[in-house]
Parts: structure tokens; C-alpha cells; sequence
């Protein structure tokens, strides 16, 4: 029975925490308590206004009776009131004894009406819910105005019955608590209608998006036609669908490159390994070492940058700054490079100093200057200059250079645009892509356009002053 019980009560509780029904009661529950509001307000209006009525009338017919007795010819207070009655009123006048010398019915000629005592021109109210002397039990609203006849104060009463008003208050009231909670009820079904038919999209979306696994990133939400939020949620998911099916795939090239990459050191290893193994004698074993020594180090070298682009990826490169004299890491790459006999190295330096990491910048140069002179026929240029408050270091070679629409696609990761170079006596293709990183890092940028020399130009643009983003210290 518990168990049943806990059922219960979850699925009510995933029912209640629907946003339809959550706006269906909220939207139900504003328009109910307005109605409810509205309909106390419009009943209070409305017998106020009955009763102003009720009281400028009786007012109005008693300052036409006080100017019948002043102006009449007859001396005395007795005048014909019959004919000066209006519908649900009794009329007296009273002379200053407060004796009853005229009235509009029999009823009303016995004694006073009220006690009200106005002065001469002053008009007083009350509201008596009977008057024993008519023997009504209606709502009256008594008006009594102080005339003076002759030299005394008299005065005269209109009581007016408020009876018919206060059945019309009463049948509004019935009205009212009848179409309230039928209104409310009406607009809890059209909310519930109209909530359900603006979420269906969201739902359609929901399940799509649910059947979406890892091999399916390809799929797309559908997007409303309408041009509305939730269309934009669409657009939003599928943008975020299309950031993660790129990564995705990024991730699986970038996978299967590494594993080709360490293959083939291993195989030569392994290979090396072999033929040691077939003839294990100290020549043998000396021949195999430098192949060896040599895939070591170029495997070491792949999984250092690696780790680099992994941890830049993971949390961004972390960076040891200090004041750096950017030409002196150029002038040392430039002379690096000038031992290579067959490379003509032409340089074009500057004093720069900029705020980094010394030893990021220096492998940052050394990649891009290592790939120029790799693609160079002969000749290979480097500069340090300031423009327009950073550093900039150029760096061009004369070889076949980049086609234009492949210029950014090589700072991307394992790309290799000759697919004649084999990967034993290339790179890993990562060189670039560890350019791009160490240069964002330090709030720079990298771009590659035609060198006027005929090859590749790349420009590498640190801030002078901007402290990187990676900052360690």
C-alpha cells in the first residue's frame, strides 16, 4: 500500500511540475481572482451609484416641494403631496413642533418619519433598513430638508424605498457567481488548448533530441516556421548539435592520427627490435641504435605536443610570464637556421620586448621557421617589427606556397597539404596548430598569405602590452 501510495504521489507530482499545467492553473487562478475582484468592485460601483441616484432624486423632489409651500398662495404648510410623489417615495412636511401636516399617504400622516432635525437650507441622509410607520421592510434612504414658511423652520421628509435597486445588486451578485466559475473554467480549457499546441513544438524537439546518440550527431532538430522563441530554440539546438557533431568528428580524426602517427615509430622499433633479435651482435646492435635513438625521439617529441594541445584544450595553456626580448629568440632561430648549407637565411630584426612565456614564444618561432625552411627551394626571410602597438614576426620562404583556400585549414591539427611527403620524413602535422595555441594564448593572432618571394608568408602578432590570457603569474 505504501509502495502504491509513492507511486502516486510521483506521478502527481511529474503531472503538477508540467509546464502546461502549471501555466494552465496560474493563468486560471490570475483570471479567477480578477474576476473575482472585478465582479466585488463592479458590485460595490453599482450600488453606489443606485444610491447617489436615489438621493439626488429625493433631493431634487424635495427642494421642488419646499418652493410649492413658499410659493404658494394658500397660507399654512398644507399642500397636495399625491401628486408630488414619485414612484417608491413617501413625502411629509412637518412643522417646527415636528406635527405631520402634510403627507402623500394615509400611512405616513401618524408621526414623523425620521428624527432628523436639518436647519433652515440643510439637507441631512439616513439609510433605515425598515420604517415601522409604513410597514415595509425595504431599504430606505431618508431625506429630510429644513425649509422656513412664515417665520418657523419645517421641515420635509422623503423617504425613498431603494428596494428594486437592491434586487438588481442582488441579481448581478447571482449572475456573477454563476459566470465566474464558468468564465474561469472556459479559460482554463482554452490555456490548457493553446499552452498544449505552443508546447508541441518543445515536445517534438524534446524527443528528437532524445533520440539522438553518439552516431546519429548528424540529425537535426525540426524548426518551427514560426519566428518565435521557440524557433529560435531550434536554431539554438541545432547550432549546438552542429558545434558537437564537428567536435565529435574532430575528435575521432584526431584519434586515428595520433594512433597513425605513433604507429610508425613503433613499427620501426619494432621492425629494428627484429633484426637485432636475428643477429644479436654489438654491430648489429650499433647499426640499429641510431634508428632507434632517432624514432624515440620523434615519438617523444608527438606525444609532447600531444599532451601540449590536450591540456590547452582541457583548461588552456598555462604560461610562465616574464619580460621577453622577442629578437633575440628570432635572432637565435635565424642562426639556428643558417646551418642548414643549402638555405639562404636574410633576416630583418628589431629590438621588441614583450610580456610571456619565453619559452612558448621561442618554440611558437622555431615551428613556423622549421616549416618555412622545410617548403623553401633556397631562401628563407625573418622579421621582428612593431605596427600599430604589437610585435610582428614574419616569416617567408620561396617555395611552392599555400593555395588561398587552404591557408587556415593548415593550423589545423595533423593536416598536411603534400600528400607526397611521407610521414617518415615529415612532420606530425602539429606543428601550426601549437603555433596557433601559444600565440592565442599570449592574445595574438596567426595568419599565412602569399610571400613575395613566391612561397608561404606567415605572420605571427603578439601584443606589446596585453598580458596573456594564461597567465601563471
Amino acid at each position: 500500500m505504501t509502495r502504491v501510495t509513492r507511486r502516486g504521489r510521483q506521478s502527481i507530482g511529474r503531472w503538477t511540475a508540467s509546464v502546461r499545467v502549471r501555466s494552465t492553473i496560474a493563468g486560471t487562478a490570475v483570471i479567477l481572482i480578477g474576476s473575482i475582484i472585478g465582479s466585488l468592485l463592479l458590485i460595490l460601483l453599482l450600488e453606489r451609484a443606485l444610491t447617489a441616484t436615489a438621493k439626488e432624486n429625493a433631493d431634487s423632489r424635495a427642494e421642488d416641494i419646499a418652493r410649492l409651500i413658499t410659493d404658494s398662495d394658500t397660507p399654512g404648510l398644507s399642500v397636495d403631496l399625491e401628486d408630488n410623489t414619485g414612484e417608491d417615495q413617501v413625502i411629509q412636511v412637518l412643522d417646527g413642533s415636528r406635527r405631520v401636516v402634510s403627507a402623500s399617504s394615509q400611512q405616513a400622516a401618524r408621526r414623523p418619519l425620521t428624527n432628523l432635525a436639518p436647519r433652515s437650507g440643510q439637507t441631512l441622509h439616513a439609510t433605515k433598513q425598515t420604517i415601522p410607520v409604513l410597514g415595509s421592510e425595504s431599504l430606505f434612504i431618508v431625506t429630510a430638508l429644513g425649509v422656513t414658511v412664515d417665520g418657523q423652520l419645517c421641515t420635509i421628509v422623503i423617504a425613498t424605498s431603494v428596494g428594486s435597486q437592491s434586487e438588481s445588486v442582488s441579481a448581478l451578485v447571482r449572475y456573477l457567481v454563476v459566470l465566474v466559475p464558468v468564465g474561469s473554467v472556459l479559460v482554463a480549457i482554452g490555456m490548457w488548448i493553446v499552452v498544449g499546441r505552443s508546447l508541441r513544438p518543445v515536445e517534438r524537439i524534446r524527443l528528437r533530441v532524445a533520440n539522438i546518440g553518439a552516431k546519429h550527431l548528424g540529425e537535426r532538430v525540426p524548426v518551427p516556421d514560426s519566428d518565435d522563441e521557440i524557433a529560435r530554440l531550434a536554431q539554438t539546438m541545432n547550432e549546438m548539435l552542429e558545434r558537437l557533431d564537428t567536435g565529435h568528428r574532430l575528435q575521432r580524426a584526431f584519434v586515428a592520427d595520433a594512433s597513425h602517427e605513433l604507429r610508425s615509430p613503433l613499427t620501426s622499433l619494432s621492425t629494428s627490435l627484429d633484426v637485432v633479435g636475428e643477429s644479436p651482435s654489438a654491430d648489429r646492435w650499433v647499426e640499429t641504435r641510431t634508428v632507434m635513438t632517432a624514432e624515440v625521439a620523434r615519438m617523444a617529441r608527438l606525444v609532447d605536443d600531444l599532451l601540449l594541445l590536450a591540456k590547452a584544450d582541457d583548461r588552456g595553456m598555462v604560461l610562465q610570464v616574464e619580460d621577453v626580448d622577442l629578437d633575440d629568440i628570432v635572432e637565435d632561430e635565424a642562426r639556428r637556421l643558417r646551418s642548414h648549407e643549402r638555405l639562404q637565411v636574410t633576416t630583418a630584426v628589431v629590438p621588441v620586448r614583450v610580456r610571456g612565456d619565453r619559452g612558448r614564444l621561442a618554440r611558437a618561432v622555431r615551428n613556423v621557421v622549421e616549416n618555412a625552411a622545410a617548403a623553401a627551394s633556397g631562401t628563407v626571410f625573418v622579421g621582428l617589427d612593431v605596427t600599430d602597438g604589437s610585435a610582428r614576426i614574419a616569416v617567408e620562404d620561396d617555395g611552392p606556397g599555400v593555395p588561398r583556400e587552404h591557408r587556415d585549414r593548415v593550423f589545423e591539427r595533423f593536416v598536411r597539404l603534400d600528400d607526397s611527403r611521407s610521414r617518415d620524413s615529415g612532420g606530425s602535422g602539429l606543428g601550426l596548430a601549437i603555433v596557433r595555441e601559444i600565440v592565442a594564448s599570449h592574445g595574438g593572432t596567426v595568419t599565412m598569405d602569399h610571400a613575395p618571394m613566391g612561397g608561404a608568408r606567415v605572420v605571427l602578432t603578439v601584443p606589446l602590452n596585453q598580458p596573456p590570457a594564461g597567465s601563471s603569474r
